[in-house]
């Protein structure tokens, strides 16, 4: 305390004055640059994405090049100030004209917005499944959302040459923004799928027997197969094999597609559904893909196996059997059969 006075005593009344005065100069300074409003001369509100992993030198960039803000060291300084960069959430804002670093800084921190979130979409989901997951989770418009499906104008605008966008949706994790307009998040999942379909893939592609619309159809009924992404490969194979001698598809997740329903054991009775998606009723594939493939299933398609099996069925594992003539089907099935027995034995 003996010192503070000693330290203290060292100035004259008038430097005491001049340090008072500094100090209020200062503070006053930093609360006009914090508090005063920042004009843009912008049609307003502007509308103003965080994304995610952006860092406050980005954001301060983006910030500054939208007119928002007319001094980058300004806001960052506040940021700094008020507890860092951990609190600017990754969102869509709507930003008002004329507010000040610091409300600016409050917005992002704590104000209302559209968070970014991420949604994952299952391979094999079909667009129902994505809708509903949408709606769920961000709060996607349904009806919008399923008024695009088949929207001849906007499949042209994507350049697909389908009935639908079924199987031209990428799955996989993907970062949405709450309340985001249905075109905008479609647009975005296919233009995954076109970015992971680079120029080598589509000059493979064009080189086949396929073009990309069957090659989507093919891989999404090996997706529907199986999760083994090792076994993909040899499925592709067999159903082209079939396709090729003119055999029916008979594959069991396009009666399932007919039905819409969750996956469930398939009786007689569904598979005499006419429907040109009923590949036990109607030989080749069936009109599109039956789901979204993913990235295996679409690489599994574009390069199947060379193998000579023609039939296939489960092994009671998650895996399959495979058979080249149907005697070796029928022992495989008799097989199979006697473990399901098996299992529901050991259950009771």
């Amino acid at each position: 305390m003996s010192k503070l006075k000693n330290l203290v005593n060292i100035f004259s009344k008038k430097e005491k004055l001049l340090i008072v005065l500094v100090f209020l100069a200062v503070l006053g300074t930093l609360s006009y640059i914090i508090f005063s409003p920042n004009h843009y001369d912008r049609p307003e509100p502007i509308r103003f994405e965080i994304y995610k992993g952006e860092t406050l030198n980005q954001i301060t960039e983006n910030l500054y090049k939208a007119g928002i803000i007319p001094n980058r060291f300004n806001f960052k300084a506040v940021v700094y100030v008020m507890g860092g960069e951990r609190k600017l959430r990754a969102a869509r804002y709507t930003i008002p004209n004329d507010l000040s670093y610091f409300a600016l800084f409050n917005l992002f921190a704590y104000g209302k917005a559209n968070l970014l979130k991420e949604v994952l979409i299952y391979n094999g989901s079909t667009v129902f499944t994505i809708d509903n997951k949408l709606a769920r989770e961000v709060e996607v418009d349904s009806n919008e959302f399923l008024s695009l499906i088949k929207d001849k104008n906007f499949l042209q605008e994507l350049n697909i040459k389908a009935e639908s966008i079924e199987g031209y949706l990428l799955p996989g994790p993907h970062f949405i923004y709450e309340f985001s307009d249905a075109r905008e998040v479609l647009t975005n999942m296919h233009k995954a799928l076109n970015d992971f379909l680079d120029d080598t893939l589509m000059a493979e592609i064009k080189k086949s027997k396929y073009n990309l619309h069957q090659i989507l159809t093919l891989a999404s009924i090996v997706e529907g197969e199986t999760e083994k992404v090792e076994e993909m490969p040899t499925i592709a194979g067999v159903y082209l094999n079939r396709l090729r001698l003119g055999m029916r598809l008979q594959a069991d997740p396009t009666i399932q597609y007919i039905h819409q329903n969750k996956w469930r054991r398939l009786f007689k009775t569904d598979l005499q559904v006419n429907s040109p998606y009923n590949t036990y009723m109607y030989a080749g594939l069936p009109p599109g893909p039956i789901g979204n493939p993913g990235k295996a299933a679409i690489l599994a398609a574009i390069h199947p196996e060379k193998n000579n099996y023609l039939f296939f069925v489960a092994d009671g594992t998650g895996g399959h059997k495979f058979a080249r003539n149907y005697n070796e089907h029928l022992k495989y099935v008799r097989e199979y059969r006697q473990w399901l027995k098996s299992q529901s034995t050991t259950t009771k």
